[in-house]
């Protein structure tokens, strides 16, 4: 497939230009033409460098830009040109007008917004067709905001917090390599001829004398591991299943699993609530609120509850083979759809899991600084207490 950049002329005469994706270039006049344009000028675009992806602060800017227009009641199109005249990012400028092209072309947004995927989080396209569908667009986007500034925060606290113990551990780690080649050898030989051997040296002092033969084979292992590592992980993001083995190894990491499934939890009630309220079958918004959450594992649930809803089945006992969701929003569920408070019992449900999310990311920020901290100087102590400890043997025996 390749880009055509046309400019085309719509039934009132309005001059339109943008972007196609065919297959050869007659492709993509037919379906300019079966859009009822009339092209003015139509050519390859060549192919450019990769492009760059939106950065987390800049897209919670424009989303939060494109909730105000809709909840002013402008047009999608014309509120996303009026985006791309005030953007400074002049990749964030043409994608906004490019978008607006396609829109006023008659593609749907959910389309115009899969063929630029990299650009937006996971099921982006489909969340403003759900807004779009409800009635309920602006209210969704905050929704979203409000959950990307929690994932935001919990980014933050963690780079905050290791930022000072990992210059440290650099600088650590470039001080012991010195020592390891050029000092501890030597030392090592001081203390042999010492205590009559190495031998006599305590365990501990032989170890880190034998590492320190090793230290650059050690070095090499760990960057091949560390990279590794990251590899496999953008790897697993390629597919619905490696991202739901990423979700499952996130929430294994304690207190920050705990506040990646609450956040996804807030989410998915407000989500929920918001559909429900806009008159969205039960069935429906749970698929629908699980998309808006990008969650692989929560899609993964609600297909399995939707599918058991569809054929009767009560929603507790439906429930029963979902991991992601608690029994408390599957109760909720149930009592709300029975007393027909669903609703509030999903918006109280929202600020229950936020509440404790915002709770957990401050203890998580309380723990990780010391943990560091104390690991940090736990491995410069081990160093010390090993050079150490044949000089006070020695001091030992002399005395």
């Amino acid at each position: 497939m390749a880009l055509f950049e046309y400019n085309v002329l719509t039934d009132s005469s309005r001059l339109m230009r943008g972007t196609i994706e065919a297959a050869d270039a007659e492709q993509a006049q037919q379906m300019l033409l079966g859009m009822n344009l009339t092209i003015q000028d139509i050519s390859k675009v060549q192919p450019q460098s990769a492009p760059k992806a939106v950065g987390l602060h800049e897209f919670l800017l424009f989303n939060q830009q494109l909730a105000s227009v809709t909840k002013a009641s402008i047009p999608l199109e014309k509120g996303l040109r009026n985006l791309a005249a005030d953007a400074q990012n002049p990749t964030m400028r043409k994608l906004l007008a490019d978008i607006a092209c396609e829109l006023e072309a008659g593609v749907p947004i959910e389309q115009a917004i899969e063929k630029r995927q990299r650009y937006f989080p996971p099921l982006y396209g489909m969340l403003l067709t759900a807004g779009i569908r409800t009635g309920r667009l602006g209210e969704m986007l905050t929704c979203l905001n409000r959950h990307l500034e929690i994932v935001q925060r919990t980014r933050r606290i963690i780079i905050e917090s290791i930022t000072y113990p990992m210059v440290v551990l650099i600088l650590a780690a470039c001080i012991i390599t010195f020592m390891f080649i050029f000092i501890i050898p030597t030392f090592g030989e001081v203390l042999s001829d010492m205590t009559d051997g190495r031998a006599g040296l305590p365990v501990l002092t032989r170890t880190i004398l034998t590492l320190s033969h090793y230290i650059v084979h050690i070095w090499i292992g760990i960057a091949v591991v560390v990279l590794g590592a990251i590899f496999i992980w953008c790897g697993l993001s390629a597919t619905a299943g490696g991202r739901r083995v990423k979700e499952t190894l996130i929430q294994t990491i304690p207190v920050l699993g705990r506040i990646y499934r609450n956040g996804i939890l807030a989410r998915l009630c407000e989500a929920l609530g918001l559909l429900v309220d806009s008159g969205c079958p039960l069935p429906e918004g749970i698929r629908l609120a699980a998309q808006a959450t990008g969650s692989e594992k929560v899609i993964l649930d609600s297909t399995r509850l939707t599918e058991q809803l569809e054929k009767g089945v009560p929603v507790i006992e439906a429930g029963g083979l979902c991991q992601m969701l608690p029994h408390i929003l599957l109760y909720s569920l149930q009592l709300g759809c029975q007393r027909n408070t669903l609703k509030e019992n999903l918006m109280e449900l929202s600020r229950m899991y936020a509440q404790q999310t915002l709770g957990m990311q401050a203890r998580l920020q309380t723990l990780l600084l010391p943990l560091m901290i104390v690991g940090l100087g736990m491995i410069i102590g081990t160093l010390v207490l090993a050079m150490f400890l044949p000089l006070i043997k020695i001091t030992t025996l002399l005395m």
